[in-house]
């Protein structure tokens, strides 16, 4: 067993942060806490690791009853976005640092030490100072420093979000690459849709302090349980049911609204069937695929995504005149706001 959060609720004032929520993540897994700012994904990690105290409820850790246990005893190795090393110390100083703490042999404590430094790859950096780094670097000894114990159970807040669009696409191959070697138990939080995605086993989507799914990342993708989780895992339109485009289609036209991802917008140059008009406004290069803005005859503006050989086939320009048609769609039979 690895974590277990049984109804938990934690409020500060008037702000309910976190409201009866309840989850279980499995021994070695690699999950994410995904969802905007105040959706309650920081503070459940904090109340995970110790460092907040819920109102009500109880959390386990390897099948232990860990609610009212300190920080220290929680065996807990805990990764902040800003790496928080200690600046006067090596990097092999910073990593050692918990293992001082433990009072570890000399000897134990420079084996482990050399053996971390070999898994994160800052071997031939060991004697350089935080300073001396870049911040991918840093935020690897910090990953190392807190695997030095041998934690139970590694939480990261937004471990990669002071970092560059690269280094932080970089880094998170790295985690996937290195959780796969040590299979410890791992939460991280995210507000990044791509990240979480592209490292984690599953994925808890949050919502103003409440769970709106979990699932694996196809799962939650392909089969999303609520309008807000279709809207924030990828891009999505999202269309009255009135709409044109839906009429003879199929489509539930007793929900209010209905849920189109733009890679399940069919382009065509002629009529086909059931298409409707529309016209061009703004065609947008993403690299592999090709972003058209369309506007349908009553006004609503449709985004599609479309394969790079696919938009050259089309040979779309602004203000050209083409048909789409829905390829799939989804309504939700309750109505949320998002």
């Amino acid at each position: 067993m690895g974590i277990v959060v049984e109804n938990v609720s934690k409020q500060f004032g008037s702000f309910q942060a976190v409201d009866q929520v309840s989850l279980e993540i499995k021994s070695g897994s690699l999950v994410a806490l995904l969802g905007p700012s105040g959706s309650g994904k920081s503070t459940l990690l904090r109340l995970i690791a110790g460092l907040e105290s819920p109102d009500s409820g109880k959390i386990w850790l390897t099948g232990k009853d860990a609610t009212h246990q300190s920080v220290q005893d929680r065996n807990i190795g805990f990764v902040f976005q800003h790496y928080a090393l200690f600046k006067h110390m090596t990097v092999r100083k910073n990593i050692a640092f918990g293992l001082d703490i433990r009072k570890t042999s000399k000897a134990q404590a420079k084996a482990r030490v050399e053996e971390l430094l070999e898994l994160v790859h800052l071997k031939e950096l060991g004697d350089r100072y935080p300073s001396q780094l870049s911040g991918g670097q840093r935020q690897r000894v910090a990953l190392a420093r807190s695997l030095a114990v041998a934690p139970d159970v590694l939480l990261l807040d937004e471990p990669f979000g002071a970092l560059d669009a690269k280094v932080r696409k970089d880094l998170r191959s790295w985690l996937r690459r290195l959780h796969d070697e040590v299979h410890v138990t791992t939460v991280f939080v995210t507000h990044d849709q791509e990240e979480a995605m592209e490292v984690s086993d599953e994925i808890v989507v949050m919502n103003q302090g409440k769970v709106e799914q979990i699932g694996t990342p196809a799962g939650i993708y392909d089969h999303p349980a609520t309008p807000f989780v279709m809207s924030f895992i990828g891009p999505v339109n999202v269309l009255p049911s009135t709409s044109r485009m839906f009429q003879g289609n199929g489509f539930d036209s007793a929900q209010p609204e209905i849920f189109l991802r733009p890679h399940d917008v069919v382009v065509e140059t002629t009529p086909n069937g059931v298409s409707v008009p529309a016209r061009v406004k703004r065609v947008i290069n993403l690299g592999w695929e090709v972003q058209a803005e369309l506007v349908l005859d009553d006004g609503q503006v449709v985004t599609a995504h479309l394969a790079r050989d696919r938009f050259n086939e089309l040979k779309l320009a602004p203000q050209q005149q083409v048909y789409v048609k829905p390829k799939d769609a989804r309504s939700f039979p309750l109505y949320y706001s998002i």
